[in-house]
């Protein structure tokens, strides 16, 4: 998916109340900010990080920037978790997940008390999809979800496990945004619940998928899948 253009850089001064982030220009103007990420943040949203911001072109608007790339580890990070699902219905739409090729795609599926991110239909099969953004790391090699405990990711499990109980077919992608990860695993040690939801899921039918992004300063892509570890 192609970010908006142009981006420019500065570094990351402090992230706080949720939406904002102060960051100092390269030409040494302080701005704020907006920070379209409820998650903590933890490795990304730290003081001195390297970002890229994009202008707003409305004057209504009430901040003129959004942070929309973070540097870590050598490598961009994509924190705009409102693009996460746009990158992936790019790449379903492409073909580009073999697990998942050749299905039609609506966004936004309602679900019981729940909303899922895809609904993908087959000729002869259906499948529930839900994306989840990842951009922790648990060890230097090994990406992990979530970065703060989440009971709306542990509904959306618990909703998954249900269809998987009525019939359907169900996945979950953990779209992974580090560039150093060479697999996926539950963070365990931030919220055991999910871990355990996610374990109960994938022995009960659901299909856990990660994908990585590579990202660049012009766009955020799939590129390639990696091992889901759930021992």
């Amino acid at each position: 998916m192609k970010l908006p253009q142009p981006l420019l850089p500065g570094r990351l001064v402090r992230r706080y109340q949720r939406f904002l982030t102060d960051v100092e220009m390269d030409d040494g103007r302080l701005v704020t900010a907006h920070t379209p990420n409820t998650g903590s943040m933890r490795q990304c949203a730290v003081p001195g990080h390297r970002v890229l911001v994009s202008p707003s072109s409305n004057p209504n608007r009430k901040l003129a920037y959004t942070l929309e790339l973070i540097e870590v580890g050598g490598f961009w990070v994509d924190t705009h978790t409102q693009r996460s699902n746009r990158v992936v219905e790019e790449g379903l739409r492409a073909g580009v997940i073999p697990d998942l090729a050749g299905a039609a795609v609506r966004p936004e599926y309602p679900f019981g008390d729940s909303r899922i991110d895809f609904l993908l239909e087959w000729p002869e099969r259906r499948m529930l999809l839900e994306v989840k953004n990842v951009t922790l790391l648990c060890d230097p090699t090994t990406a992990c979800f979530p970065d703060a405990v989440t009971t709306r990711g542990q509904k959306h499990l618990r909703t998954l496990t249900a269809a998987v109980e009525q019939g359907w077919e169900s996945a979950v992608l953990f779209l992974v945004q580090r560039g150093e990860a060479q697999a996926f695993t539950p963070a365990d040690a931030i919220d055991p619940e999910y871990g355990r939801l996610l374990r109960l899921a994938a022995a009960n039918g659901v299909l856990p998928l990660a994908w990585q992004t590579h990202v660049s300063p012009k766009e955020t892509v799939l590129a390639r899948p990696l091992p889901v570890c759930l021992d």
